[in-house]
């Protein structure tokens, strides 16, 4: 055998490993052949690998008539003899936004919804011991029966996260409730004590008669058993049928967020005439939490000042197909500046992501994509679609610790049809389906619809879109004072900058114009933190945006097609001095000294106002090596230097703070126009 069959024999080989001895999963990422709907001629295929969308390209353009249609994506899979007997699925965890999937051309399923995962049933469809071929339409087109129906983002269309073939017998955990893995960690009571937790499990029988089984769940600390239970069930034909294990755990080893995100690992397994047929590991973070009206964010007992950033799923060159390395980056560079919250708007994203928010103990909130404005009819196929999306999204992600709250809607307005009744329904279907967990939504007007959730945020722009960021704290204090009830948070705040746009004194950005200064932006900053750190009832808050991203119908800043609100540049290669002044605030692991305005290399002043943010005591300025004073740093890590003089020409600025192997320094050049 060649060297190089063996290693894809080898790679084969572990790509159809089970997961366990009883599940099989295969990767199908690589080698589809794409093609635009729309195109007649074959010759317009091309070859893809997943994650993949078609509007990577086009979007970026600033064209608001990116390609919404339909693209057909093919590949051929050999569906060995082995596999008799079992049951086959397609598991895709993303597709946008409409997906049928054709087996042998034959249609076996359809899923509406762009941000669940869906599992589709084959087994009746497959041809074993030959090629079989697999059609997935996928339908980005705007359409008003399916969730969102607007956004300030884009909609890409595509196949745009993984897919696996997974196989599985015919007694076992459901592979077919609401894209989920059929096991429900409900934790009913939690303490530093104890723990009361129900597993909720739904589980499958594909035979045409009743089934004994044993259903085990094992509890693990590590590799360590700490408890285990079981139940024996008899099991009707059919699909979804619901059983529970309940237990118990004294002095709980709890996850307590980025200082300890601790997690178990629960195996629920089910045995047939004493054979292990099936199991599903989840991990179990136990932790307990409260939102109180007046005092904020409290996680199992402790007072956490929620330190959050939004995030879209999206980055240059690969809009919103992102791999592994991508979701890890996002990550790194949130834990980084400090983030211990996030918004993750305004959509599911992927099941990667959630994983490692659970991993670094960043807390989440999560939302289906309800967005407005015009965001709502009231047709009963679109009320019907935001019942399914909740519902997917709660099954799928419950037993992620890290998510404390379900968003039920962004920005949505009561003109026309109001959406109160259907929230109101929406509010009673998200409890239903997770009593342990508070609702959440962002709003950007007054309203019954603001009275809806269990707690509420709003999206203020104090500073970008009118007013002044201290208009953030009289709007905070007079809406704490009239509804003394309400738990209040900022879901959005934030303003755009161009690394690119530069400009010596701090004059306010024009948000529509092509000029978005990167200054501003840090002086926006520092303004609406002052305002937002010093109200401890604020429960949280959370900058819009972490990271740049597209929105294609945007026409300002650099550049058409992109929202520049984000702390660090759209491809990840720059954090903007924003990025730094949080870091100060909110990284305390690590010492930070960092000089603003870098970017500013040629000046047309010659006294100049030099700032740097710091977590460190004071630091010293030294410009054309001759000293500034040391200047200690405010309540905000901000050391300012005031009425400091250039020299025409090039002139080298250096700020110094500490001392021998503790020393940090920063600096950069600039050129004063003579």
């Amino acid at each position: 055998m060649k060297t190089f069959e063996y290693a894809v024999v080898l790679l084969l080989l572990a790509c159809v490993l089970p997961v366990n001895a009883q599940r099989g999963r295969i990767l199908l990422n690589d080698n589809w052949t794409f093609r635009l709907a729309g195109y007649v001629d074959q010759g317009e295929k091309k070859r893809v690998d997943l994650p993949h969308t078609w509007n990577a390209q086009d979007v970026l353009a600033g064209n608001a008539d990116y390609h919404r249609g339909i693209g057909d994506y093919e590949k051929r899979v050999t569906i060995p003899d082995s596999m008799v007997g079992k049951r086959i699925f397609l598991r895709f965890e993303g597709a946008n936004t409409v997906t049928d999937v054709f087996v042998n051309r034959e249609h076996a399923g359809r899923h509406k919804g762009g941000y669940g995962a869906f599992n589709i049933e084959i087994t009746d469809f497959v041809k074993y011991g030959e090629e079989n071929s697999l059609l997935v339409r996928v339908n980005n087109s705007e359409t008003l029966d399916i969730m969102p129906l607007t956004g300030d983002f884009n909609h890409y269309g595509g196949i745009y996260r993984n897919v696996y073939l997974v196989t599985t017998g015919r007694v076992g955990i459901s592979m077919l409730d609401n894209g989920s893995c059929g096991v429900r960690l409900v934790q009913d009571s939690v303490s530093h004590e104890c723990a009361e937790v129900r597993a909720l499990v739904t589980l499958s029988n594909a035979e045409s008669e009743d089934v004994d089984a044993t259903l085990r769940l094992c509890l693990f600390d590590g590799e360590k058993e700490v408890l285990s239970t079981e139940k024996t069930v008899t099991l009707r034909p059919g699909e979804n049928e619901n059983h529970v294990l309940p237990f118990g755990l004294d002095n709980p080893h709890l996850w307590n967020g980025r200082k300890d995100p601790f997690m178990y690992r629960v195996e629920v397994a089910v045995y047939r005439d004493g054979k292990k047929v099936d199991c599903v590991e989840q991990p179990l973070g136990l932790r307990f939490y409260r939102i109180d009206p007046d005092e904020g964010f409290f996680l199992n007992g402790r007072y956490i000042a929620l330190h959050g950033v939004c995030r879209h799923q999206d980055r240059a060159e690969v809009g919103n197909a992102l791999r592994c390395e991508h979701q890890d980056e996002d990550a790194r560079l949130m834990l980084e500046m400090g983030v211990n919250a996030v918004r993750l708007a305004h959509y599911p994203h992927s099941e990667y992501f959630y994983d490692l928010m659970d991993r670094y103990g960043i807390v989440v909130w999560a939302e289906i994509p309800f967005v407005g404005p015009f965001g709502f009819v009231d047709v009963p196929e679109f009320k019907e679609n935001g019942r399914q999306q909740l519902m997917e999204m709660v099954r799928q992600h419950f037993n992620h610790p890290s998510i404390v709250v379900w968003g039920l809607f962004n920005e949505l307005d009561e003109t026309g049809d109001s959406p109160v009744p259907y929230l109101q329904e929406l509010n009673e279907l998200a409890h239903g389906e997770d009593p342990t967990r508070l609702t959440v939504a962002a709003s950007n007007i007054e309203g019954e619809l603001n009275l809806v959730a269990d707690v509420m945020a709003w999206n203020r722009y104090d500073g970008w879109y009118g007013a002044m960021p201290v208009d953030l704290g009289r709007w905070l204090d007079n809406k704490h004072a009239g509804f003394p009830d309400v738990c209040v948070a900022i879901s959005e705040y934030g303003g755009g900058a161009s690394i690119y746009q530069q400009q010596d004194s701090v004059v306010k950005s024009v948000p529509v114009s092509w000029w978005h200064p990167e200054n501003w932006q840090t002086r926006y900053h520092i303004d609406s933190w002052k305002e937002i750190s010093s109200r401890p009832f604020v429960w949280g808050s959370f900058v819009w945006n972490m990271f740049d991203f597209a929105a294609a119908h945007r026409r300002e800043g650099d550049r058409p097609g992109i929202n520049d609100k984000g702390l660090v540049t759209y491809d990840r290669k720059v954090k903007k001095d924003a990025f730094y002044f949080y870091k100060a605030n909110w990284n305390k692991s690590e010492p930070v000294l960092y000089l603003a305005d870098r970017r500013n290399t040629n000046r047309t002043m010659k006294m100049q106002t030099f700032m740097a943010f710091t977590n460190q005591p004071e630091a010293e300025l030294i410009v054309n090596g001759r000293s500034c004073g040391k200047v200690k740093a405010d309540s905000l890590c901000v050391a300012t230097w005031h009425n400091v003089e250039l020299m025409p020409g090039e002139n080298t600025v250096t700020v110094i703070s500490g001392k021998g192997e503790k020393q940090l320094t920063d600096t950069y050049k600039c050129h004063l126009q003579q």
